[in-house]
């Protein structure tokens, strides 16, 4: 993690990381003013708090209170040595806790991350550069040797020159990637979590048998998703890119929508809209995109080559952005090798979701067969060793498809969890189920899991999948385990040899689809100097239902962003219609503004916390209307999940609206009490809230400049460095054409 240090008045001191800002000062007695604690005192309460963490999480495990379970820490100092040090660690313990558990809890704290750091023993290195933001890849701690050469299935090229490829290409961009976290908790599994330093908010996850395909995993989805604007979807990209020459990529092209808001005749095609368009419901203003903005321009189309003639087919980024999510990206080596990741895939998910929702028995895999991979073999019986039975399934639903499924059940919670990878290769796609059963995951994160179901709408329902999508924590029916499979055990190899392997393989894969009557669309991004690609397969790759494009558009941040930015500015006849806008367009009241909007707010700001809900609640209290107000003040007690200032501050606001409300009562007589209970500065508040002198209590101003908003314009700038590498290309004398 980066922290950046500025330097303050006097001794104080403020690091900055993530959306955090820390202040460090030194007691008066060495020349400070005692306004923050000292670098060295932060360090010992991070191996306390650290050491409370893992108590924390071995109690939240097993049901245990913590409400009774002190602990604290002191530094022992050698009178002689300074820097000689006990750190003694005491845990109190109610009597009610079993004996096996007070074993647990103590060595739970053995596993503090902090303490093993610092008894491993970190190694500092302190240099001098020019420009702390120069050194692009300066956190990337794994630096494979150039002199060696590991080849792996499915890879044009050794993990090390990949791996320097593309961290050569990324520090190019000027992006800073840290490396954030490693996992290996199991034999041959590893898993790691990469981000842009500036930008937090942009970040991957890889998985691998090794470290270094791990690392390299980490960084080619990186990439791919960087070259498919998949970090910022969703997300407003400010004005200046909204008017810019383009907007998402040089070759897009604009097409304004038709006489009564017809989808223009330039984008998609017959095959295309009888998908996304059954019933004629979808008009043009449903395809304007999220991240202009810019209505006047019209939709912002983005050319696809249809593979059946090699025909080129505009489809609009809003359709991408809300039917398919992340599936269809990959960058590779070369074009097949990502062809052939991104390929998989997509069969990975269309299968898995034909599985799930069909409720289908899977045969097992054969232990003979398995027997052939003793790598993959080892890390499953490492599962089996730490308590979790594993079956490891055919997916390939007869020999059809190159899909494999390893899945896990966790007796101490009830949970389970399914793993799908997919590959030509029937061993790389069983070594990326295993994989991706833990990536990012430690044994803690098993227990999570949700439990299997007989409720067969449970499993069908369309967010269960998109659960599976985004982090697996989908449902999964009990059918799954029957002992009689639907489909035969097949040893199936799709795979290919040779120089042309890649090439090959991707042909067949293309080919299964031809043989489903499925039309494929294909684009090709090489502007960021790295070779990744983006496939649709409409009516089979999607993630989300057609019906969205209606019904639950992104695109529906138009209608609010930019009277939220301008909150305060609007005035009772502007918010009036807000507040109409809100109440009429069936939102979610729990939902946050922020995703509502496309703006990355600081989470640990007011904005960042903010519902739906509660900014009716605050146009309310703005224009006056305190009963419906003290509808909403009262719900968000009941319901809301918020810090606990702000629930403070509106139980202080409930009890004022209480008052005001009833003729009987005077604010004048509870005042004092009020006081006694809420303080000045948070009774003021609600006070000012309901008589109008405060108003959006907690939201700091904005505007669509996106004043005060950090967190976005690090979002942004990590943006715009494409968008000018974009620009580049478009403009080099050697470019290719950008239409093929």
């Amino acid at each position: 993690m980066e922290i950046k240090v500025n330097f303050l008045d006097k001794l104080r001191l403020e690091a900055k990381f993530d959306d955090f800002t820390v202040i460090a000062d030194q007691p008066i007695r060495y020349k400070g003013d005692g306004s923050a604690p000292g670098p060295f005192d932060y360090f010992l309460a991070s191996s306390a708090l650290c050491a409370a963490y893992f108590v924390k999480l071995y109690c939240n495990t097993r049901n245990i209170p913590t409400e009774n379970i002190r602990l604290s820490q002191n530094n022992i100092v050698d009178p002689e040595n300074r820097y000689q040090q006990i750190f003694k660690i005491q845990v109190e313990l109610p009597a009610d806790i079993s004996a096996k558990d007070r074993e647990g809890i103590l060595r739970s704290i053995d596993r503090c991350t902090v303490k093993k750091v610092v008894q491993t023993g970190p190694e500092f290195v302190i240099e001098e550069v020019a420009n702390l933001d120069a050194d692009a890849q300066a956190l990337l701690t794994m630096r494979p040797s150039e002199e060696h050469a590991t080849y792996i299935l499915g890879k044009d090229l050794p993990l090390e020159q990949t791996i320097a490829n593309m961290s050569g290409l990324l520090a190019g961009l000027g992006i800073k990637i840290e490396i954030a976290s490693w996992r290996n908790i199991i034999p041959n599994v590893w898993s790691l979590h990469i981000r842009d330093a500036h930008s937090p908010m942009c970040f991957t996850n890889g998985k691998g048998a090794t470290k270094e395909s791990a690392l390299a995993s980490a960084l080619g989805e990186y990439i791919e998703r960087l070259s498919c604007n998949h970090f910022y979807a969703g997300s407003f990209w400010g004005e200046d890119i909204a008017n810019a020459d383009f907007v998402h990529y040089p070759n897009e092209r604009w097409f304004k929508p038709g006489n009564k808001n017809a989808i223009p005749a330039e984008i998609l095609d017959e095959y295309c809209l009888e998908i996304y368009n059954p019933d004629g419901e979808l008009r043009g203003s449903h395809l304007i995109d999220t991240n202009s903005g810019n209505i006047e321009r019209g939709i912002c189309s983005l050319p696809f080559v249809r593979q059946s003639d090699g025909e080129v087919v505009y489809f609009p980024s809003n359709l991408i952005e809300n039917l398919y999510a992340s599936n269809g990206m990959s960058a590779g080596n070369t074009l097949a090798e990502a062809q052939v990741q991104c390929l998989s895939e997509i069969f990975e998910r269309a299968v898995k979701r034909e599985i799930l929702e069909g409720e289908i028995t899977l045969p097992d895999v054969p232990q003979e067969v398995l027997a052939k991979y003793p790598g993959i073999l080892a890390g499953i019986q490492g599962l089996e060793e730490q308590g979790f039975p594993v079956l490891v399934k055919d997916a390939s639903l007869g020999g059809q498809y190159p899909v494999m499924c390893v899945t896990l059940m966790n007796p101490r919670t009830g949970g389970v969890f399914a793993s799908f990878g997919a590959h030509p290769s029937f061993e790389v796609a069983l070594e990326r189920s295993l994989t991706e059963l833990l990536q990012g995951r430690s044994f803690e994160g098993l227990n999570d899991l949700p439990p299997p179901t007989f409720v067969s709408n449970a499993v069908t329902e369309p967010n269960n999948f998109v659960e599976h999508f985004i982090d697996s924590s989908g449902v999964v029916s009990w059918r799954f385990f029957s002992a009689k499979a639907n489909f035969e055990f097949v040893e199936w190899d799709f795979s290919a040899q040779g120089d042309n392997a890649n090439a090959e393989e991707a042909a067949t894969l293309f080919g299964i689809l031809e043989a489903m009557d499925k039309q494929v669309y294909v684009a090709v991004y090489e502007q960021l100097g790295a070779t990744a690609c983006r496939i649709l397969v409409p009516g089979y790759s999607e993630v989300y239902p057609v019906e969205d494009l209606v019904w639950d558009n992104t695109n529906k941040a138009l209608l609010f962003r930019a009277d939220i930015l301008n909150l305060h500015r609007l005035d009772d006849k502007s918010l009036q219609n807000l507040l109409y806008r809100l109440e009429t367009n069936e939102l979610d009241e729990y939902s946050d503004i922020a995703t509502l909007i496309g703006i990355e707010f600081d989470e640990n700001t007011v904005w960042g916390q903010l519902t739906v809900l509660e900014l009716k609640l605050l146009i309310n209290l703005a224009l006056g209307q305190l009963e419906d107000a003290q509808d909403l003040v009262q719900a968000f007690l009941q319901y809301n999940d918020n810090t606990v200032e702000r629930g403070l501050f509106y139980q202080a606001l409930n009890v004022v609206l209480e008052v005001t409300l009833d003729d009987e009562l005077a604010l004048e007589d509870y005042q004092a009490n009020f006081r006694r209970m809420f303080g000045n500065e948070r009774l003021d508040a609600a006070i000012g809230s309901v008589d109008g002198s405060v108003r959006f209590y907690g939201l700091t101003s904005t505007s669509m400049k996106l004043e005060g908003l950090d967190r976005h314009h690090r979002l942004i700038d990590s943006y715009k460095k494409l968008h000018a590498a974009r620009a580049k290309y478009l403009n080099a004398p050697t470019a290719l054409p950008l239409d093929r």
